[in-house]
């Protein structure tokens, strides 16, 4: 506005020196009009408020696109009728000019201008997009599965009828087919991408591909009535006419036993028949091709930090052994004549610290949930509006699923959260370890952080369903801190599974290193754990195999975990009698999920604000 006014200013001064007293008036009149047209077109530029809101939403509307999968998780309905292309070159593409337009764009906007909870969503998002931008420069693409996780278990789990993808009219039972017709798609352009890597060397260790064929082997059911896809030809809603059924009956059958499960046999064969034999020998991403910057990489995404691998490694030795030391504490208390091991022993052994039927342990899960439930009002102003419920993992992949794990309500209220418990091996399953695995898990860990999350009005759309690891494991991992000032370890055997449970994230650091950056092999990793943890050892098994196929993910509890103690320490210093737990939690859950750097920089302006 300025600048016009000057000009105008000028302009006028200048022909006032040569005109008559109507020129003057008329070049008057003229420069009052560019004047205002100058102070209109500044009115129109958004603010750099609304740019942002505008940019993000854009970026939000135009991964969903991308991401038809991901879309039907955050409830957007509208391309629950595709599958997506996460391995085809015109994905790969288009995945790229998305992050770089937005990453280019959100640098234009003056991060002075915006107020101070968009900056801090400012900050997650070209985090974001950064990251993204590194990420996509590994060949990730040629493992595009594992036994841990992979779109072929995302796939059965939305095929089952009871996860995200709806099943309530007949466009919907329509659409799933369709996005069947992608999947399938899919199977064949997942072995080009893993021939790809087995030529360049960039293809999964053995065991795990050995733990992969007979997940697929659990789908291959002599008659499409038995796939676990047939499941929602089952269920149909009531208001279904006859005709419909009987329509939509014939077409399942017809994908499910000419489509469906002969791609899965063929996946099978694949993985039986030729990738086995060009699996690696080598346990960790540094026996890959540039494995050791792969990892490190991979290690600051899951803890959005940039700590060096071997600084981490270090932590979770000093861990280990301070958690080891309050073990024996607990040994001594409750009176056990023998040493740790051999209390680790009994505590994994003797059957009065099990249950006897898989239903036990899911009715024991259902009443301490009632018991925690009495006294988070004390610690907690925000809370979820959803609840959860306590289920056994399905049967198809209950042997390499971890021992427990959690589920995200519907966006829209429909369905609680879910709380999911292995029953496969009870003796993975000790009682000792309940209360911490249920504060983890459940409430006041997962389940408030992702449910509150979803829950948020007044954030940009990605932030209400962006996630980062070390923030949900460290919240996690805290809720089971928290336990001790709710008084829910006064049990000394209680308290010895927080320890057992804390011991499990220390562990994880030098572990998961260990595999990835300095040489360890899968059987010292499960010694190492064997030595420091009573866990059963089918469940150390399982977790060193998962942190083989998704390396640094591990790392995330504990250095998220310590990160949020740091800064409720910080926070207690500061404030002295000024300090509210509650008021700290809701400081911590109500951003949504952020980079730990971004919520540090959320807490140290809290608690200006709170000495002010």
């Amino acid at each position: 506005m300025k600048i016009g006014l000057l000009a105008g200013t000028l302009t006028l001064i200048l022909g006032l020196q040569g005109c008559s007293k109507t020129d003057t008036n008329t070049q008057v009149r003229h420069e009052d009009a560019a004047s205002a047209s100058a102070e209109s077109s500044v009115a129109q530029q958004p603010s750099a408020e609304q740019a942002y809101l505008t940019l993000v939403d854009d970026y939000f509307k135009d991964y969903l696109k991308l991401e038809p999968l991901y879309a039907t998780f955050v409830g957007v309905n509208d391309y629950n009728d595709q599958f997506g292309g996460d391995l085809t070159e015109a994905y790969l593409k288009a995945r790229h000019e998305l992050n770089q337009h937005y990453f280019d764009q959100v640098r234009k906007i003056d991060y002075r201008q915006l107020p101070e909870a968009l900056q801090l969503s400012y900050d997650m998002f070209s985090y974001d997009r950064d990251m993204a931008l590194i990420d996509e420069t590994y060949p990730a693409r040629f493992m595009p599965m594992n036994q841990f996780y992979s779109t072929v278990i995302t796939m059965i789990q939305l095929g089952s009828g009871e996860s995200a993808q709806p099943f309530k009219t007949v466009t919907d039972y329509d659409n799933w087919e369709s996005r069947v017709d992608g999947f399938i798609g899919w199977i064949a352009l997942s072995q080009q991408r893993m021939n790809e890597g087995i030529a360049s060397k960039v293809v999964l260790p053995r065991v795990l591909v050995e733990r992969i064929i007979p997940q697929l082997e659990a789908q291959l059911v002599a008659t499409p009535t038995e796939s676990i896809f047939y499941s929602p030809i089952k269920a149909f809603p009531e208001d279904f006419s006859e005709q419909d059924k009987q329509t939509l009956t014939s077409q399942y059958q017809k994908m499910i036993g000419e489509r469906l499960l002969p791609a899965l046999a063929q996946l099978r064969d694949y993985f039986k028949n030729t990738y086995l034999a060009e699996a690696r020998a080598t346990d960790g991403w540094s026996g890959l091709p540039n494995g050791k910057a792969w990892y490190q990489q991979l290690a600051n995404s899951h803890t959005t930090t940039k700590m060096p691998v071997d600084e981490i490694h270090q932590i979770g030795l000093g861990e280990v052994s301070r958690i080891r030391s309050e073990m024996d504490k607990v040994r001594q208390q409750v009176g056990f004549q023998g040493d740790l091991k051999a209390f680790f022993a009994s505590l994994s052994s003797e059957p009065q610290y099990f249950f006897a039927d898989r239903q036990g342990l899911i009715d024991g899960y259902m009443q301490l949930k009632d018991k925690i439930n009495r006294v988070l009002p004390k610690y907690f102003n925000a809370m979820p509006k959803a609840d959860y419920v306590v289920k056994p993992v399905e049967s198809f992949r209950e042997q390499s699923a971890a021992g427990a794990s959690y589920e995200s309500p519907a966006v829209d209220g429909s369905r609680p959260g879910v709380f999911y418990i292995n029953t496969f091996n009870l003796k993975a399953q000790p009682k000792w370890g309940m209360t911490t695995l249920s504060l983890h898990e459940a409430a006041p860990g997962h389940h408030f952080q992702i449910a509150i999350k979803q829950e948020l009005t007044g954030v940009p759309e990605f932030q209400r369903f962006s996630g980062y690891t070390a923030f949900e494991e460290g919240w996690a991992l805290y809720s089971e801190y928290l336990g001790i000032e709710m008084g829910l370890f006064s049990d000394p055997y209680q308290y010895f599974g927080k320890l057992s449970d804390e011991m499990l994230r220390a562990m994880r650091l030098v572990v998961d290193t260990g595999l990835h950056a300095k040489g360890w092999s899968r059987e010292q990793a499960i010694q190492y754990m064997k030595d420091n943890s009573p866990m059963a050892e089918s469940d150390i098994i399982a977790e060193v195999e998962r942190y083989m196929a998704i390396p640094g993910q591990a790392l995330s509890y504990k250095v998220g975990q310590l990160k949020i103690l740091a800064l409720r320490a910080r926070a207690e210093a500061a404030l002295g009698d000024k300090f509210d737990i509650k008021a700290f939690h809701d400081e911590i859950l109500t951003s949504g999920s952020l980079p730990l750097a971004v919520m540090e920089k959320k807490i140290d302006r809290w608690i200006a604000k709170t000495q002010a």
